[in-house]
């Protein structure tokens, strides 16, 4: 309960703090390739249950919908470089934070289609968690192109969650560069 006030207050904060930042970076998205500036998709949640999980748009739109390690790099927009690698481009997931279908720490949400990562992650009762904007697999650079080893540490941070632990997760994505995005196909 306390993590869920927290994720709340913070995301709160956040959103009213990072508006103007977010508005600035769908404009530049819009003005500098063709598409929406906000990309939203289908991801597992909490309990299993899918949600529309948002984004900052990093790539063409005619991108096909696959798991960021599957797309190939020459689909990402000069702009969407800058987004991924700065973390910029998961800004809006606040929105996702205070609705209450995401955490800031937890493990990272799948698609759907990724049923060899929702097989582990239901073998270790990972879906009891809220899907979290960076987790313990992000800043030890993990992606989910290997699910059972994700899953495998998905689980070692839910044995250990704490807040303290929370706070160096996201430390470490923050202000030591860890998880500058996800691994994308070369």
């Amino acid at each position: 309960m306390l993590k869920r006030g927290l994720d709340f207050t913070g995301a709160l904060v956040g959103i009213l703090v990072f508006a103007p930042l977010i508005a600035i970076g769908v404009l530049a998205v819009r003005l500098t390739s063709p598409g929406p500036g906000i990309f939203s998709q289908r991801r597992v949640g909490r309990h299993g249950v899918p949600f529309n999980c948002h984004k900052l748009r990093t790539m063409r739109t005619e991108t096909p919908e696959v798991p960021s390690h599957e797309a190939a790099v020459s689909f990402v927009t000069p702009l969407g470089r800058f987004l991924r690698r700065t973390k910029l481009d998961e800004l809006p997931q606040l929105y996702n934070v205070l609705r209450g279908e995401m955490s800031f720490v937890g493990p990272r949400p799948c698609l759907p289609t990724q049923v060899e990562l929702i097989h582990e992650r239901e073998k270790r009762s990972l879906f009891e968690l809220r899907p979290g904007i960076t987790g313990l697999a992000q800043i030890r650079g993990i992606d989910m192109s290997n699910p059972r080893r994700l899953a495998e540490v998905d689980a070692e941070y839910a044995n250990s969650a704490s807040l303290q632990g929370d706070l160096h997760i996201l430390l470490a994505t923050v202000f030591k560069g860890a998880g500058r995005g996800d691994r994308l196909r070369h």
